[in-house]
């Protein structure tokens, strides 16, 4: 089976917000729809922290997308009347330049001595992949999660390049709440012996770290209400005499178990800690000293903001806080409020309360 996959090599030294340099890094990125011969149909779709570019399926790659329920034909992102472009994070290990990523200087991997990692960096990455394809304006720019903050940045330092902006459960910057958490999951991978400095291989690979990370992560992506209701206090199925006194008892045990395994081994660990560190480090403040004047450097004149009540790693007050922002400035803004259970995660898995909104703003 062919991919769907793509890809933009920058050429030169591709010089990093933080410092440092990457030399020809490459950006991954997918593609659906047609740009119209206006060229004025292009989306531009940034992601969260660990999916890939391939946000929706497509002929040359039907595996259901992570997105997979909002980008197509007669979906919310109609891609008979869109042109969608999703590009895969630099830092990550989707095809775009990361840690796990040959340094053509000396012929190994990067590891630990790939430079600082921003969500500024990862801006400038899809701002490559539009200039490649020949986008001169974007009729959006959509990003959920950390994608959010990466669509802010953005915005912030490629002024003008969109007309419309929706920003998903996400913020002007991580909040000390979930900067521990995020902290915390780092710490996890790095005190894993296997980590070994980032110099880590197959046969030795930071497994513990990289579940226990992920563990915590699928906590904070859900709702205590929705695990109360899910699971309540059911017994696994496979619960067993095993003589482990702590053995896992509980369905939400063998979730969160079901999911850490899953996890391991499809995402690198270095990836996930420079990506998860980029988080923590944006701020639209940065970019004028206030968030006012971050927020004030973006020239779209429509945006949506939606969250959600039971977001524990981006709290509600966050995005309405961000569209407040954007009104200061007299846009088009609507703020979007939904009632799911499912917290963090819900843009992925709430269509019925998520397709609503985005179908009305790419109305618009």
């Amino acid at each position: 089976m062919s991919s769907a996959r793509k890809f933009v090599t920058v050429e030169g030294d591709f010089a990093m917000h933080q410092g440092g340099a990457l030399t020809n890094p490459t950006i991954a990125y997918e593609t659906w729809g047609e740009l119209s011969e206006q060229r004025n149909n292009a989306v531009l779709v940034f992601t969260g922290l660990s999916p890939s570019a391939h946000a929706a399926s497509s002929p040359k790659d039907p595996a259901p997308g992570w997105w997979e329920e909002v980008i197509g034909p007669g979906r919310a992102i109609d891609t008979r009347r869109f042109f969608v472009i999703c590009v895969n994070s630099l830092g990550s290990c989707f095809g775009s330049t990361g840690p796990a990523s040959i340094n053509p200087e000396t012929g190994e991997p990067y590891r630990c001595s790939f430079p600082v990692l921003s969500l500024e960096d990862v801006a400038r990455g899809g701002r490559e992949v539009i200039r490649h394809l020949g986008v001169e304006k974007l009729f959006a720019t959509v990003g959920p999660s950390m994608g959010g903050m990466t669509a802010l940045a953005f915005e912030i330092v490629f002024p003008g390049l969109s007309n419309a902006l929706l920003i998903i459960s996400s913020a002007t910057r991580s909040l000390a709440f979930a900067t521990a958490l995020r902290s915390l999951q780092r710490e996890m991978i790095r005190r894993d012996p296997n980590w070994s400095d980032g110099n880590y291989c197959e046969d030795a690979y930071p497994i513990t770290g990289m579940r226990l990370a992920r563990k915590l992560g699928m906590i904070t992506y859900r709702s205590a209400e929705e695990w109360r209701e899910r699971f309540g206090r059911e017994r696994s199925a496979e619960e067993c005499e095993t003589g482990d006194s702590f053995a896992a008892t509980f369905e939400i045990e063998a979730y969160l178990e079901n999911h850490a395994n899953k996890f391991t081994g499809q995402f690198d660990p270095n990836s996930y800690l420079y990506l998860s560190r980029a988080s923590d480090l944006f701020d639209v403040a940065d970019h004028g000293a206030s968030l006012e004047a971050g927020i004030g450097r973006i020239e779209v004149s429509r945006a949506m903001v939606i969250g959600v009540v039971t977001d524990i790693l981006f709290p509600l007050h966050q995005q309405r806080e961000l569209a407040a922002l954007f009104e200061r400035d007299s846009r088009e803004v609507e703020f979007i409020e939904l009632p799911s259970i499912q917290g963090h995660d819900a843009f992925l898995v709430d269509m019925d309360n998520f397709r609503p909104p985005i179908a009305r703003f790419f109305e618009g």
